[in-house]
């Protein structure tokens, strides 16, 4: 009974018979996570201008032309608020790590064609999104390296989860 158990679930993912384990590279596709240190970060540059052209085309109409929030959210400014009765949560303001913009720009932007934009389009719309907080200068370039050496001004401000039943060795200090 067990290994018929077992020979089921391989079949299929679901009670009713219907699905199929994803195959290695269906996974490697989705595989696509950055880690806060920059992990994973793939090969490829971006500059700052270059992602002002690939943002006024794919991220201004919902994010305003200088990243002030229109439909989308607002993703500059709010620096000194988070304290405040009315804390502005934005990049600039309250993400700890600069590669974690660059997985979800990469994971879920655009709205409308998540993971269409190339890698080197990624790098260049962070590098702008930084450059309108006043994280980098308008002359950068970002790559794995320059952008996992960012230091986001929240970084500190994150601490772990101090409940017991919680297990993130990981994260001691600054999460």
């Amino acid at each position: 009974m067990v290994a018929l158990a077992g020979t089921t679930a391989a079949r299929a993912q679901s009670p009713y018979g219907i699905g199929r384990a994803a195959t290695p590279a269906e996974i490697d596709g989705w595989n696509i996570d950055i880690g806060r240190d920059g992990r994973n970060l793939p090969p490829g540059s971006g500059s700052v201008s270059h992602g002002e052209e690939v943002f006024s085309v794919q991220c201004a109409s919902c994010h305003g032309a200088k990243g002030e929030g229109a439909v989308g959210d607002r993703l500059v400014g709010g620096q000194g608020t988070l304290a405040t009765q009315k804390p502005i949560k934005t990049v600039g303001s309250y993400w700890p790590y600069a590669p974690t913009l660059f997985d979800y720009i990469r994971r879920a932007m655009p709205q409308n064609a998540p993971q269409s934009l190339g890698d080197d389009d990624v790098y260049a719309v962070s590098a702008f999104i930084l450059k309108l907080n006043g994280l980098l200068p308008a002359d950068a370039t970002l790559d794995a390296k320059t952008l996992a050496a960012i230091k986001m001004p929240n970084r500190g401000m994150f601490v772990g989860d101090p409940r017991p039943d919680v297990k993130n060795p990981a994260c001691t200090t600054g999460c």
